[in-house]
């Protein structure tokens, strides 16, 4: 694991460990930047900006659909780099490399369509419109999703001609370095990305404060969200905020509740519950409740918990120790206000952060589990009988990341459509985010849009340009 500043890996500084979540074992070290490192990343990113700008974007599309090549063709390597630092099965993690390439290529290919145009004028006068790309970029990610948030950011800047200084988790920093190792493999530019690792707080603090850096991009809790974008608006920057959500699912009462638990389950114990879009308030309507439980509850016991590197793994352990306790916390208080424990609801008895998948029924509604995101697997699922209500609930909180519906009714459908205060919305299943839609949140869940056309937008300025024509 390294640092990579100006087209250089460096190794040799102050270290933490890296924790395999399955097994609580130390598997490397991940070097921390010093604040001279970071100087160092901004000029480079600087140096790097002049030089990716103006390189034409016939050959930035190479190199990018170059490192998404690379990509694919470790996308084993990878995976299993990931699995041992992250925790999640396997076949979760090359399904998320192989995701992310194709979104690098989606974001390489959509630059090449980033149009101006030409306004009617006065007949001495060119009036036009033209997008720039807005330069260097700083970017935070999570440890969640160790190929995807990276992926997110590097695919958006790089692919709109600006430069990138990314600080990635500490906790999962060698799938990070495995990506930016495909990307200067492919001829990328030294100091057009630039990857450091240390204090989040500190490097934040540094990378937001200094003038060189244009554009914020974050992914991750609310708090630190509304923190960075504090810093970025007291320079005047632009910023791009992925926060947190708790997603509701509404079950209509004309849904099939077996198809609606079954697409349920498999959404939200995907990466244990650890994904910011997970449905984590489920609202059914009281005439299909006790079926969609029944089959929920079916679905949950058939879940494999275990190390995500053995076969037929269906869901690794948390990430760390914080979200033990944050789980065993929030079923205390759910169970103590009322709420049934039907399943799960302890950690596994063994090494490792295990969690055993969780569902609770009957809960009121000011349980912590109700009013926060949870991040885990945890489902709390509760009957309504009126949909206004329902709508209402689900609305009620400050979140407004992804929702989801089901129903059979094209009307019912666009009630919750319209209805439902979220960015992201899926009807009839639990879909996650895609290459060529935007994604993003609405209310304390941030602002900005990653993915699509929107999502390259977030990279560029636009300039007016009025040319009068002189002899």
């Amino acid at each position: 694991m390294s640092l990579y500043i100006d087209g250089s890996f460096l190794t040799d500084r102050p270290t933490a460990p890296v924790l395999n979540p399955a097994t609580e074992e130390v598997i490397g070290q991940v070097p921390l930047a010093t604040p001279e490192d970071i100087d160092r990343a901004i000029a480079a990113a600087v140096r790097g900006f002049a030089v990716w700008r103006k390189t034409p974007i016939a050959e930035r599309t190479r190199i990018l659909l170059k490192a998404a090549d690379l990509l694919v063709s470790r996308a084993d390597h990878v995976a299993r780099v990931m699995t041992c630092e992250q925790g999640k099965p396997l076949a979760e993690a090359r399904g998320e490399v192989l995701r992310v390439a194709g979104a690098l290529r989606w974001d390489a290919e959509d630059a090449r369509r980033a149009y101006g145009r030409i306004i009617p004028s006065a007949g001495d006068t060119v009036l036009s419109v033209r997008h720039e790309p807005v330069g260097p970029v700083a970017a935070f990610t999570p440890w969640n999703f160790p190929a995807g948030s990276p992926m997110r950011k590097l695919a958006g800047a790089l692919s709109a001609g600006c430069s990138i200084v990314i600080k990635a988790s500490e906790e999962t920093p060698g799938t990070a370095v495995e990506i930016v190792r495909c990307f200067a493999e492919a001829g990328l530019p030294a100091g057009a990305l630039n990857l450091v690792f240390g204090d989040p707080a500190e490097v934040s603090r540094h990378l937001i404060a200094s003038p060189d850096i244009r554009l914020v991009a974050f992914t991750g809790s609310i708090p630190v969200g509304k923190l960075l974008a504090a810093q970025a608006g007291a320079a005047m920057k632009p910023a791009l905020m992925e926060l947190g959500g708790h997603a509701p699912v509404i079950v209509c009462a004309d849904a099939d509740p077996v198809q609606a638990a079954r697409k349920s389950v498999a959404a939200k114990f995907a990466n244990a519950g650890q994904v910011c879009t997970s449905p984590s308030r489920f609202l059914v309507h009281v005439s299909i409740y006790d079926r969609f439980v029944e089959e929920f509850r079916a679905q949950v016991s058939k879940i494999v918990v275990g190390d995500g590197l053995t076969e037929g793994v269906t869901m690794g352990p948390l990430a760390n120790e914080r979200r033990l306790k944050a789980m065993e916390e929030l079923v205390a208080d759910a169970v103590s206000r009322g709420a049934t424990l039907l399943t799960g609801g302890e950690r596994l008895d063994r090494a490792g952060y295990f969690f055993a998948p969780t569902v609770l029924t009957g809960v009121p509604g000011d349980a912590r589990v109700m009013r926060e995101e949870p991040f885990g697997p945890i489902a709390p699922i509760n009957s309504f009988t009126d949909l206004d209500d329902a709508l209402r609930i689900a609305n009620e909180l400050p979140y407004g990341l992804a929702a989801y519906g089901f129903t059979r009714s094209s009307k019912t459908a666009e009630k919750l459509i319209s209805g439902l205060e979220a960015g992201i919305l899926s009807i009839n299943h639990c879909g996650g985010s895609v290459h060529e839609a935007p994604s993003g949140g609405v209310k304390s869940s941030g602002y900005g849009k990653e993915g699509g056309p929107e999502g390259l937008e977030a990279y560029l300025i636009t300039k007016r340009v009025s040319h009068l024509l002189v002899d």
